[in-house]
């Protein structure tokens, strides 16, 4: 038997037939044939075995149970795999009326059974022969496509590859400035003369019109020269109208000049065949300018007279000119807003200039009003109408002293000059001396305070003077936002090396919107016609920053406007005290003696009104209203004391406290600055100067009175202990 023809793997022959013995006597019968026998013994098999390959020939059985051979052949022959798979019929009889059916549904033959072993084998070997033929043609012909496609995606490759060298130059070109000028300059040179013999470049201003152009020119030889818009030739001019019409790439096979533009004097110098393209510069929707390009070489890297590049170049084009206007503009907003921070900053030291100053003249005439109270206090006869005057003046002036060191407040925040003077301090005695700073103004509301407050002492590592100022502000808080009559608690209490202090009212509560910036300065929430709440809204403000300050944080919290506020407030507990260290007095003090006090000040009431109260005090006191004065004064009055204003015309206080600590007779004198400027600098400035205590206005004349109090005591055990070492030197 003469072999197959040489080729692909062998085929498959599907034998479908359900008796076992038959199936047996055809694999013996093809076997020879080197073929891949399948075999099915129902139609329901040879479905399935169609579905997962493909078949050189089928050999079906007419007659079989379940579904016949004729109707097998019609769903294999439905399948698109197969449909033109040859099927041999093998049936023990056949009619014409089946033979016929059989032919309509795609048989090739039909063999009587028994078969004839060589009839069967030299039919079926035709067709795998020919099925082998079929798969050498469709492999060769897939081969000479394979071979096409690598030719063409070699072809496009390289073009890809000019293409891309090309835009990757023209992306280091344009990303190479940020300046707008040299950027359209760059792009014009690298088109022209490598890439095209004529490039135009129009960019619209900043109110989007077309105004001027960029022009290069292969045959000049010379830069890019810039004309006007209008001056451009008709063709150009139509070409760059169509293309930012239809916001799309237009081209024209010639370029024709009119007669207008040969006489003006300016023509590309191109043929009239010269093929151009124009391009749209858009970026995000918005049209920069146009790119117009014409008479490119076959070499050139854009690919030639079809410019199959420009709508890449024009994009990443645009998106360099964008991003050089965007600079532009950042730069110039940049310029403008350091402007514009210089100029705030300059009103920002104004207004801390201002307030510092206004504190300062606030607090002279306070003074003189808050000693001419005490003296009423101490000098007017009893009577009920007099010590309701004299409490309502009291109760004002501490109200007016409270909102100028709020405003003393704001400028020190804002310059970042508020400082801490900690110690270990008890927390249950900070909140009794806040709770007794706002105890009068929870009172006038007729408010009820619930304290709670932990069964251990408390300590804390802070400024006893802030710290109570962070609750009294709370506390204030709460009584100033709810109705007369309210409820305000106020509960402190130790966890987890954490003191935590909360306030809760059931006042007007805080609205949702206003929450986040409750802590801002000058928050607050909305006022009534008579603003009977008051306040400069800095009091949440100064316990966010003093709370922060303590290395602590502060939460408010609100369900709503009419559900009340709570705020609460962590801070570091101690964990180890220090026992503080008790001088028990070893001699009785002796009475008070009266001493001799100078008091400096331009603002005579002020003087007037400290002298009144230290006199009563049994001080001897003279007054004076320059520094020239004082200094004239103290060789001869020799004072003990000396109250000292700053601001004194001529010679400030400073230099007057420098040159007392000079003289002898005031070399040793207690020299106390009563002033309006209480910054920390100005302590600081102060003590350098010689003063000894730096009081601020309006000082209390009682703490005054303690000052001098204290100083006569520590003198009398100065003496005192030199005597002792006197005594003992006289016995040794």
């Amino acid at each position: 038997m003469p072999a197959l023809l040489p080729g692909p793997p062998p085929g498959s022959i599907l034998i479908v037939d359900d008796l076992p013995d038959k199936l047996l006597v055809l694999q013996t019968v093809l076997e020879d044939l080197g073929q891949n026998l399948v075999f099915a013994r129902s139609g329901r098999e040879a479905l399935r075995e169609v579905l997962q390959r493909e078949f050189a020939v089928i050999l079906l059985d007419v007659n079989m149970p379940d579904i016949d051979g004729l109707e097998t052949a019609r769903l294999i022959r439905s399948y698109k795999r197969s449909a033109h798979t040859p099927i041999i019929f093998i049936t023990a009889y056949a009619d014409e009326m089946q033979t016929s059916r059989g032919y309509s549904l795609g048989a090739v033959d039909y063999i009587l059974s028994p078969v004839v072993p060589e009839v069967l084998r030299s039919k079926v070997k035709v067709f795998v022969e020919l099925y082998a033929m079929q798969q050498r043609a469709r492999e060769q012909a897939e081969e000479r496509v394979a071979f096409a496609a690598e030719q063409a995606a070699r072809r496009a490759a390289e073009e890809n590859s000019r293409r891309s060298a090309f835009l990757a130059q023209a992306s280091r070109v344009l990303g190479g400035s940020l300046d707008l000028d040299i950027a359209t300059r760059e792009l014009m040179q690298l088109l022209v003369p490598d890439t095209a013999a004529l490039a135009v470049l129009s960019l619209d201003d900043e109110q989007g019109r077309q105004r001027s152009c960029l022009i290069h020119q292969a045959h000049t030889g010379r830069a890019p020269v810039e004309r006007a818009y209008q001056d451009l030739p008709g063709p150009l001019q139509q070409l760059f109208q169509r293309a930012r019409a239809d916001e799309r790439r237009v081209d024209a096979t010639h370029l024709q000049p009119a007669a207008t533009d040969v006489t003006t004097g300016w023509w590309p110098g191109l043929d009239a065949d010269t093929p151009a393209a124009a391009v749209p510069l858009m970026v995000g929707g918005k049209t920069l300018g146009c790119l117009l390009v014409a008479g490119p070489t076959d070499a050139a890297p854009l690919g030639g007279p079809s410019f199959p590049a420009l709508e890449e170049l024009a994009g990443r084009a645009a998106i360099a000119f964008e991003n050089a206007r965007l600079y532009r503009s950042l730069q110039n907003e940049i310029v403008e807003r350091r402007e514009a921070e210089a100029q705030l900053h300059e009103v920002n030291r104004r207004k801390d200039e201002f307030l510092a100053m206004l504190s300062h003249e606030l607090r002279n005439p306070l003074a003189p009003i808050r000693n001419a109270i005490e003296v009423i206090r101490r000098v007017a006869p009893p009577d009920a109408k007099i010590d309701w005057a004299r409490d309502v003046m009291d109760r004002q002036v501490r109200h007016l002293t409270r909102l100028v060191e709020e405003l003393l407040d704001v400028a020190r925040i804002n310059q970042g000059k508020i400082a801490l003077h900690k110690e270990a301090v008890e927390l249950g005695s900070v909140i009794a001396h806040a709770v007794e700073t706002v105890r009068p103004a929870i009172e006038a509301r007729h408010h009820t305070l619930e304290l709670s407050l932990p069964e251990q002492p408390a300590w804390l590592q802070a400024d006893f003077s802030r710290l109570s100022q962070i609750i009294a502000n709370l506390l204030n808080n709460a009584a100033k936002y709810t109705e007369d009559g309210g409820r305000i608690e106020l509960i402190a209490s130790v966890a987890d090396g954490q003191a935590r202090l909360t306030v809760r009212d059931n006042g007007i509560g805080i609205d949702p919107r206003l929450l986040p910036r409750v802590f801002d300065l000058f928050q607050q929430g909305e006022q009534t016609l008579d603003r009977s709440q008051g306040g400069l809204g800095v009091g949440l403000t100064l316990v966010q920053r003093l709370v922060e300050l303590h290395q602590g944080r502060v939460e408010a919290h609100s369900a709503g406007t009419g559900k009340g506020s709570e705020f609460r407030v962590f801070m570091p507990c101690l964990s180890v005290i220090e026992p503080a260290t008790s001088h028990a007095a070893t001699e009785l003090e002796g009475p008070k003696q009266g001493c001799r006090v100078l008091i400096v000040d331009d603002n005579q009431d002020a003087a007037d009104s400290v002298a009144a109260v230290l006199a009563l005090d049994g001080h001897e006191v003279k007054t004076v209203g320059d520094g020239s004065l004082a200094l004239a004064s103290a060789p001869v009055y020799v004072p003990q004391v000396v109250l000292l204003d700053i601001g004194l015309p001529g010679l400030n206080g400073y230099e007057v406290a420098r040159r007392l600590r000079q003289m002898a007779p005031t070399r040793d004198a207690l020299l106390i600055a009563l002033t309006g400027y209480g910054q920390r600098e100005d302590r600081e400035i102060a003590m350098q100067a010689g003063f000894d205590v730096h009081l601020v206005k309006p000082a209390s004349p009682t703490e005054v009175g303690r000052i001098i109090d204290e100083w006569q005591q520590q003198g009398a055990r100065a003496v005192a202990g030199d005597a002792d070492a006197a005594q003992k030197l006289q016995r040794s």
